[in-house]
């Protein structure tokens, strides 16, 4: 999209798109800021969502780019909807294989909740589920969800791809093995990212260290969290207000993406929020957590899909988020093996399975997959007793026929056999 359609641009990563990429920033306009007279704006054009007006530029430019550079596949990424409905439309006019990166769900029961939204953003959906050629989640409850939902849809068409972390991004940091920390000073755990009223609903665990500290359990003294841009600031901080646990909870300011992970590494341990509801997603932040190495407190249900990537690959206390009796039970003890040096670490080799390099690969193969299967022509170095030539019949031949002569394969390839003067 055009630069403008953003209320926020952060540019601090662009440089890592590689030179010979072509970023093409079609027109589009954001209709609550763009289109609305006095606040007020007509709601069609919030449909599929605020930059539904993206279709009118992308979809011209995207076809003559189609065209001009013969391009194999389309692909787009949710959770703009509007780029689904694009994809859909490029597929249908041009015929081209089309992949849906959907990575979490794009509805549920309730998800929009604006339910002419929901109508909309379904029938988008299965637009894609009949037409597209791959889909891709980023863990598997969510690829089960949607073969659950749409009985039609084969299993061989759904790929899942974590969110995983890019190793480069991780080359700079400084790091050093966890060890226990003095009493003098407290125990530090950060949250990076933002923490949703519902997704991320940190209430109970807040309820929690409020009762944890009436208690004298703990203390500003011995326990310090940082929230690092959550987002919902007033919100939060009422909240904060409300529990008496100010002197516990800071909210801190976002920071550039490389000193956010070095924070992360400085930490003595790492805070992650999911809700059941989100027991299908995995957020993106728990890969960079076990590549960083550091002890993770992870509130979410233990049948979720984060609980069970942490289940995988070590490192990980693991307490429901909604359960404030088992938070106040059991977080004192975790916070005292990380004080100690003793809480286990993400198990190295198993992370270095969701390095992106890897996930790359297999979107490579996948994306081979989907292009159409031509002909192989193989050179052999074979040389007939005479020069070949086109007989009658239109077939290859020589005059004098040798066992060495042109073969056709079962799998469509032509070995040609050369000579010094090549074919006639």
């Amino acid at each position: 999209m055009n630069p403008r359609a953003y209320e926020r641009l952060d540019e601090r990563q662009l440089g890592e798109v590689l030179p010979e990429v072509r970023v093409i920033r079609a027109f589009a306009l954001d209709t609550q800021r763009h289109l609305a007279w006095r606040g007020r704006y007509l709601r069609c054009l919030t449909l599929p969502d605020r930059w539904a007006s993206w279709c009118l530029g992308a979809i011209p430019v995207a076809l003559r780019e189609i065209r001009r550079h013969r391009i194999s596949v389309i692909f787009t990424t949710f959770p703009i909807a509007t780029a689904v409905l694009i994809g859909w439309v490029l597929h249908r006019l041009t015929g081209k294989p089309w992949v849906v990166d959907f990575r979490d769900s794009m509805t549920e029961e309730g998800y929009p909740r604006d339910r002419l939204t929901w109508r909309v953003w379904r029938w988008i959906e299965r637009q894609a589920i009949e037409h597209a050629s791959l889909f891709i989640f980023t863990a598997p409850a969510a690829r089960q969800m949607y073969l659950n939902r749409y009985p039609r849809l084969e299993p061989q068409r759904c790929l899942v791809i974590p969110n995983g972390y890019d190793e480069p991004d991780f080359q700079h940091l400084m790091r050093s093995q966890p060890t226990a920390v003095p009493e003098s000073r407290p125990l530090r755990l950060v949250h990076s990212g933002l923490v949703y009223p519902e997704e991320r609903d940190p209430r109970a665990f807040f309820s929690a260290l409020s009762q944890l500290k009436s208690a004298g359990s703990i203390s500003a003294a011995t326990l310090q969290i940082d929230l690092r841009a959550p987002g919902s600031e007033s919100y939060h901080s009422q909240l904060l207000k409300d529990f008496d646990i100010e002197d516990l909870v800071r909210l801190l300011p976002p920071l550039p993406y490389s000193q956010s992970l070095q924070d992360d590494a400085a930490a003595d341990g790492l805070l992650l929020l999911q809700a059941a509801w989100c027991n299908h997603q995995i957020p993106a932040k728990a890969y960079e957590y076990l590549r960083v190495g550091r002890p993770i407190l992870a509130l979410t249900p233990q049948e979720g899909d984060t609980a069970g990537l942490l289940q995988e690959v070590g490192g990980g206390t693991i307490i429901d988020l909604s359960n404030v009796e088992a938070i106040v039970q059991r977080l004192p003890g975790s916070l005292e093996c990380v004080r100690q040096g003793q809480h286990p670490l993400p198990d190295p080799e198993k992370v270095q399975r969701y390095d992106r390099r890897k996930q790359a690969q297999q979107l490579a193969a996948s994306l081979e997959g989907l292009l159409p299967q031509r002909p192989k022509v193989q050179v052999q170095d074979v040389y007939p007793a005479s020069k070949p030539e086109v007989t009658p019949t239109g077939r290859i031949g020589s005059k004098k026929r040798s066992s060495k002569g042109c073969t056709a394969s079962t799998d469509g390839s032509i070995s040609i056999p050369l000579d010094d003067g090549g074919l006639d």
